[in-house]
């Protein structure tokens, strides 16, 4: 039987859920950032961050918010409540899978859906810092490494600044018909 996955905006009953998967992603590089951290990006823009649910489970989470090109979030710091960010950079800070669910197209779902949300939005650009390693990852995703952007340390000892710009929706022309047009039909009194 297989399973419904379903991508839904993140909700107050999902922190749990979103904690426990932050901490085992992020622990082992030193770059956990707890509750209150990602509860307070999530709040500067709630409509960019969302689950993923395969059946009953949280399977996985992003967290993105509006930034300024060749910025991204302190990792020590909670994020302050500001105005809404004009459109134009959406920086990808989590994008995290559960291990037992990865290599089932899952993050790639994800970011798919992230994406049509930045069109949507009129961003022209998706930033991330790649961390552990996972700079191939996002190459392979269309995102190129931008050096000198992250100072050495910070994030990692070997994290990297990339982005990519965000296509627009292609437009479809309706398909010339091979068929004659159909009769106008008029009513005679």
């Amino acid at each position: 039987m297989t399973e419904t996955v379903r991508v839904r905006t993140l909700a107050d009953g999902d922190w749990d859920a979103v904690v426990t998967l932050e901490r085992d992603a992020y622990t082992g590089l030193g770059l956990s950032e707890g509750r209150a951290a990602l509860q307070s990006r999530a709040a500067v823009s709630p409509d960019t961050c969302f689950v993923v649910d395969v059946g009953a489970r949280t399977a996985g989470y992003v967290l993105a918010l509006p930034y300024p090109p060749h910025r991204y979030p302190d990792l020590t710091r909670t994020e302050a409540a500001r105005d809404a960010v004009e459109p134009g950079n959406l920086h990808l800070h989590d994008i995290v899978v559960a291990p037992a669910l990865r290599r089932r197209g899952l993050a790639r779902h994800l970011l798919h859906h992230l994406t049509a949300i930045a069109r949507a939005r009129g961003d022209e650009r998706i930033s991330l810092v790649a961390v552990g390693g996972t700079e191939r990852f996002w190459s392979a995703r269309g995102f190129a490494a931008e050096p000198g952007v992250v100072p050495a340390g910070e994030y990692g000892g070997d994290a990297v600044y990339m982005s990519k710009p965000v296509v627009a929706a292609r437009q479809t022309r309706p398909r010339p018909s091979l068929s004659p047009p159909a009769p106008t039909l008029r009513e005679v009194s």
